[in-house]
């Protein structure tokens, strides 16, 4: 009976992983959604951070983690790219508050994570890191749009920026590619499997994440409330930032509190089912 209880929730871990890889994969195509925020958010921006540190290590230590999660990665960023390009255009405030409720529905657990690590320590990292965040985003959003003829430079400047989204949480790098005008040419190339998009993107992701995640990761180590909660003010500041600011008629901002409502209880229940799973394994460890 163990046996098969200890099974059902393997199956329902993978799943779940498999579910929220997918979900940072597709909001990383999603203009103004980050792909760090969300790896935040569902609890995977610090083993990310290791395994690009000590590759091996955070493999050895967390691969029942990472397998479903890059294969739901990889599935939300490639795959469906197309079928998130077409949702977007269809409505952009139906996707956007889907991925704000998404983002909202873990914040419980994210400020509970951080208070527990160390009550004592101040919350003034993260009223600076939100209102600086949210400045820069600001700044950012209201930016000279620029064109940039498409290249291999230009698909690996996409890959860098893509890379620091990782890194950075909130960090749009859909957001600054738009003004850039490499968006529509870059999601083109991923909907159509163009490897002479793909390839010179994933050198600039893996190049940079490479660089400056060992960085945040000592960061955690040694400072874990500090990091933590300024990290949560860059979070806020930029699901704030995705909020849309006006709709076309009534029934569109009912579908879309609508959406808002589903993403935030879809969150909440990945938290919950997550939770209940580890204080099992807790139990039978002890």
């Amino acid at each position: 009976m163990r046996i098969l209880q200890n099974e059902k929730n393997l199956i329902l871990k993978n799943i779940l992983y498999l579910i929220q890889g997918a979900l940072v994969g597709v909001g990383a195509i999603l203009p103004g959604v980050s792909g760090g925020v969300l790896c935040v958010a569902f609890g995977i921006y610090e083993p990310m951070m290791e395994l690009l540190t000590h590759p091996i290590q955070a493999l050895k230590k967390n691969y029942k983690l990472f397998i479903p999660f890059i294969g739901g990665w990889f599935l939300g960023f490639v795959l469906l790219a197309k079928v998130v390009e077409l949702l977007f255009t269809a409505s952009a405030s139906i996707a956007l508050m889907l991925f704000f409720g998404l983002i909202c529905g873990t914040l419980p657990e994210l400020f509970k994570a951080s208070e527990k690590s160390d009550p004592n320590k101040s919350w003034t990292p993260f009223i600076l890191s939100l209102a600086l965040a949210y400045l820069l985003f600001h700044l950012i959003e209201n930016g000279v749009s620029a064109a940039i003829t498409p290249s291999f430079w230009s698909f690996l400047l996409c890959g860098i920026l893509w890379g620091l989204s990782l890194i950075i949480p909130g960090l749009s790098s859909s957001s600054i590619l738009i003004y850039l005008g490499l968006y529509e040419p870059m999601t083109a190339g991923i909907g159509s499997l163009d490897f002479s998009v793909i390839i010179p993107m994933l050198i600039g992701i893996i190049t940079t994440a490479l660089l400056f995640a060992r960085l945040v990761s000592m960061l955690f180590k040694k400072h874990y409330a500090i990091t933590s909660r300024a990290v949560l003010g860059f979070v806020i500041a930029s699901s704030l930032k995705i909020v849309p600011s006006s709709f076309t008629n009534p029934l569109m901002l009912v579908v879309s509190i609508l959406c808002f409502g589903v993403g935030f209880a879809v969150s909440r229940a990945m938290d919950l089912a997550r939770n209940k799973q580890e204080n099992s394994s807790t139990q039978k460890g002890v």
